[in-house]
């Protein structure tokens, strides 16, 4: 089912091509090219462009030449002790290494030719590779992403202006999760790699072993402790553990979330869950963080125990989808339980004031990835059963799975009180409902060609087929899920 079924911000539309990221000639003459584009952001947030004929925001593509005012000096790759020298060959805290300026991240080609075989291997090129070979055997649109985070204001605004000259249309960073609202399929998957690399590279600046200051290798992909380089002085400290073994560099990190719809034993009927803080009578499928040694399995057993007392089984997997707030997995499942026995929301002492299964609901109402893990608190959560008729009727209904200005308020603030750290502002402006892609089309295909409900409110809400978790939900409503409910007795948990 996994392989039948793309999520937004699924489907990665570029050859990421790793085995090239060592490679400065490459690196160095790419980013020269006359087709590469850059993606920007500033504090978590993408760069959009209006186009100077439409009112309708994309994704900004930016030129080289649009942002080398802020790229600092050359080469961008490789960088050795002094500024403008390129770093010594077989060095591994060198390779593609970048000392200065601002955060670069290579997120890899948009092929034109369907025949990846003409993806370049990293052999056929050396130091002594030139520029003009690299671009001329490369077809297609190489990407890399831009953190002007630390950029002083001035210089940023300068560049962006030099742009809307060149490119027309205005230029404006935005809220990522309301932006995503405006994306395709293609610009969701892209700025979801390009979002959870520049989150990582921003959240990692110094060594977890010794504290020294970290650089980046390998076009933003790889994080090495400082006190590694071959000049640096260490005179009177002990040398980091991290110069030993392989444990001297850091790799970006994803973590893995189950979320589960629960069906109960005749297949007629779906648990979802409620936090009261919620906007509206909002519910949405339960999630949780994978712990250390816990298969999927495991997780989903463990997690629907703790929130709603329901002991599942059957167990099956369904699809994925990427979460960059900041670098989560959501992993889909379907499980089985009895729809008799009491659901109970008081086992889990860890409830007080956090958030179950934000990361389950749309990415515009979802305001904060650490609300992942618990979407109850002990003030009156809710979990409930709900019949597939139901569920129906909601999906056919115009705003089922549609969002008010004053849901998004409702939204942000919860995600707000559950994480205080969370500095982005939420939006409270987009009223679209956030679908699209494939699963999209389909969903609203089918919305269209059901019996419509009169203007009165929906007796409830769920996520937007944009979430996972409200493609379990409306995939098992339209008979689509491939699950059968009708399978052996539960094991144990």
């Amino acid at each position: 089912m996994g392989e039948a079924y793309v999520n937004f911000l699924s489907g990665s539309p570029l050859n990421r091509l790793s085995w090239l990221r060592t490679s400065q000639p490459f690196l160095n003459a790419i980013a020269h090219a006359p087709s590469t584009r850059w993606l920007v952001f500033k504090e978590g947030q993408p760069l959009l462009h209006t186009q100077p004929s439409a009112s309708k925001q994309s994704l900004a593509r930016l030129t080289t030449s649009d942002v080398k005012p802020l790229l600092g000096p050359e080469p961008f790759f490789a960088q050795g002790q002094q500024e403008g020298e390129l770093a010594q060959p077989d060095v591994p805290v060198l390779e593609a290494a970048r000392l200065r300026g601002p955060p670069i991240v290579f997120l890899g080609l948009h092929e034109t030719d369907a025949d990846s075989s003409n993806a370049l291997p990293s052999s056929e090129f050396s130091a002594k590779t030139s520029a003009e070979t690299v671009i001329a055997n490369i077809k297609g649109t190489p990407y890399f992403s831009l953190d002007v985070s630390d950029v002083t204001s001035a210089d940023v605004d300068k560049m962006l202006q030099a742009a809307a000259t060149r490119a027309g249309g205005e230029f404006e960073f935005s809220e990522p999760r309301a932006a995503l609202a405006l994306f395709d399929a293609f610009d969701a998957a892209l700025s979801a790699e390009a979002r959870s690399m520049v989150d990582w590279n921003a959240r990692n600046k110094y060594c977890p072993a010794c504290g020294s200051p970290v650089h980046s290798l390998w076009a933003g992909w790889k994080l090495t402790c400082s006190s590694l380089l071959p000049w640096a002085d260490n005179t009177g400290r002990k040398p980091c553990p991290t110069a030993r073994g392989l444990h001297n560099f850091a790799h970006p990190r994803t973590d893995a979330v189950v979320i589960m719809a629960v069906i109960d034993e005749t297949g007629d009927k779906i648990l979802l869950g409620r936090n009261k803080k919620w906007p509206g009578k909002f519910y949405s499928c339960m999630a949780g963080f994978i712990e250390p040694g816990e298969s999927f399995e495991d997780a989903v057993k463990r997690e629907l125990w703790e929130e709603a007392g329901v002991k599942v089984w059957n167990v099956r997997y369904h699809s994925s989808q990427p979460w960059p707030y900041p670098a989560n997995l959501m992993v889909g499942f379907y499980a089985i339980a009895n729809s008799s026995q009491p659901l109970r929301t008081d086992l889990d002492n860890e409830l007080e004031g956090e958030c179950m299964s934000s990361l389950s609901l749309s990415a515009v109402w979802l305001q904060t990835a650490a609300c992942i893990t618990h979407a109850y608190s002990l003030d009156t959560p809710e979990a409930r059963w709900y019949t597939r008729q139901e569920i129906l009727q909601v999906l056919g209904h115009r705003d089922g799975t549609t969002l008010t200005r004053r849901d998004h308020r409702g939204f942000a603030a919860a995600a707000e009180k559950s994480n205080p750290n969370d500095q982005q502002q939420p939006t409270t402006s987009s009223t679209a409902n956030p679908l699209a892609g494939d699963a999209v089309k389909a969903g609203e295909k089918e919305a269209a060609n059901a019996v419509q409900e009169p203007l009165s409110a929906p007796p409830f809400k769920i996520p937007p087929l944009s979430a996972i978790a409200g493609v379990l939900i409306a995939e098992w409503a339209h008979g689509r899920a491939g699950f059968q409910p009708d399978s052996p007795k539960r094991g144990n948990l």
